[in-house]
């Protein structure tokens, strides 16, 4: 098998992983945060085998790491208001609003980075609005607060990225999601006894069926999808890198389908919302590849 053929198969590996992290957050029966909090201590320990310490003290200033550090504040509220969206909805409306990324940083990332806007970026969150009308509308009342949580998901996640984006330069990429990780450990664990206190009744300690799935979260989901994702971007390019990963919230909603029957809990106005905010996603790869050229060149 040549390398181009292996690196789209890791990459759609490492996407329908990222897809599943979905299901597991719907499986796992902590609270969002406690997911997001032992999530990342296991990662985290698997980043120890991953990553050369004295380089990276060697080779990042303080201000670098203090930096992705606070990125990885970002990545951890990312993560707790996608898991809250879930546990307030279900797994296909966390990974759908998650889809909305795009459109956030369509109108972000102009703003942080000082690039000039682009008219197929903001046509992308127009064609992205009504597609969420129909989702909304779809769903029952009690599921529309998780919509709203899954959007500030995505809003953050979009954020995350930007500012990935702006430093990336600065070290290694192993090395700055290493950095990350222990950041949102370490901002959980400061801001966990005053969850606590708020609401004392919300769980933090794993069954050991939780425990096997936050396993798998962490190394496959996480690690082994993070690493295959890399290694692929080797040999594939960017575009093309792109669209494999704009069908993560397909993925994620086929595998709701078949291990949740989700399905049952959503009409067809939901699934119109779906191929109209799908839709949109696929096409902005293609008209940014038509017009981005003509704009960057003149």
């Amino acid at each position: 098998m040549d390398e181009t053929k292996r690196a789209y198969i890791e990459l759609h590996i490492a996407v329908i992983l990222f897809g599943f992290t979905a299901i597991l957050g719907k499986w796992i029966t902590l609270a969002a945060i406690a997911i997001v909090w032992w999530r990342v201590l296991f990662t985290w320990i698997s980043y120890l085998f991953l990553i050369d310490f004295k380089k990276l003290f060697r080779d990042t200033t303080k201000k670098q790491i203090g930096i992705f550090l606070a990125i990885g504040i970002i990545v951890g509220l990312h993560w707790i208001t996608f898991y809250g969206a879930i546990k307030m909805s279900n797994a296909s409306i966390g990974v759908i609003c998650l889809a909305t990324t795009s459109f956030f940083t369509a109108l972000l990332e102009p703003l942080i980075l000082k690039r000039p806007f682009y008219w197929y970026e903001l046509a992308l969150g127009i064609l992205i609005l009504p597609g969420m009308y129909f989702i909304v509308q779809g769903v029952e009342l009690s599921y529309r607060w998780g919509i709203l949580v899954g959007l500030i998901s995505a809003l953050f996640a979009s954020l995350f990225s930007i500012f990935n984006k702006k430093y990336i330069k600065k070290a290694s990429p192993v090395a700055i999601s290493g950095i990350e990780m222990f950041g949102v450990w370490a901002f959980i664990s400061i801001i966990g006894p005053f969850v606590w206190f708020l609401a004392p009744n919300m769980s933090w300690t794993p069954s050991w069926t939780d425990v096997g799935l936050l396993v798998v979260l962490a190394l496959l989901c996480t690690t082994l999808a993070y690493v295959l994702a890399l290694r692929s971007l080797q040999h594939i390019t960017a575009f093309a890198s792109n669209l494999v990963v704009n069908l993560e919230p397909v993925y994620g909603i086929l595998l709701a389908i078949v291990l949740l029957s989700e399905h049952q809990d959503l009409d067809l106005s939901f699934y119109v919302g779906v191929i109209i905010i799908c839709a949109a996603i696929f096409s902005y790869p293609f008209i940014r590849n038509r017009f981005s050229k003509p704009e960057l060149a003149s």
